[in-house]
């Protein structure tokens, strides 16, 4: 037994380290055909607030008031920050 276990120990010596799994690149290059969006819905959508897809814009005609503008009391529009 003792030699059989010397034979291996001297044969694994000879023949080299085995590898499981060989290593990859240590720097690679980030791949040009992969397009990274953000949340997974693609260009002009993010996701909301229950995971769906929603798109980045809303139909103007659908707010009461402009851009910077918020509805305050009496539902007129006052400026954002003020």
């Amino acid at each position: 037994m003792k030699t059989l276990v010397a034979a291996a120990f001297l044969a694994s010596l000879f023949i080299g380290s085995a590898s499981a799994m060989p290593l990859g690149p240590a720097a690679s290059a980030p791949n040009a055909d992969i397009i990274e969006v953000a949340g997974g819905c693609g260009g002009g959508w993010h996701r909301g607030p229950y995971g769906g897809c929603r798109r980045n814009w809303a139909h103007p005609a659908a707010h009461a008031c402009p851009r910077g503008y918020h509805i305050g009391p009496g539902g007129r529009c006052r400026g954002n920050g003020r």
